[in-house]
């Protein structure tokens, strides 16, 4: 699942990079809820979503139940 700079990105979906777009424009860790009203997606498949995207270092929690793109997730959006 890498693009050929070595990144994640090549095999990113469209909901996906809403995510991490939402992600990346966020000041500050977020929740799942401001996610889910960023980004327009329903809740469940979010939480799903960051799920994954934690596993594959595109997303990580520095406080307990809040997201924040990590720099491998920067990279993929830009691929």
């Amino acid at each position: 699942m890498s693009c050929a700079c070595g990144c994640k990105g090549g095999a990113l979906t469209d909901e996906q990079k809403k995510i991490l777009e939402a992600l990346a424009n966020m000041t500050d860790p977020c929740g799942t809820k401001e996610v889910v009203a960023a980004t327009g997606l329903e809740s469940k498949l979010v939480t799903s979503r960051i799920t994954a995207m934690k596993k594959q270092g595109l997303i990580g929690t520095p406080v307990r139940c809040k997201h924040a793109i990590t720099d491998e997730g920067k990279a993929a959006l830009k691929c």
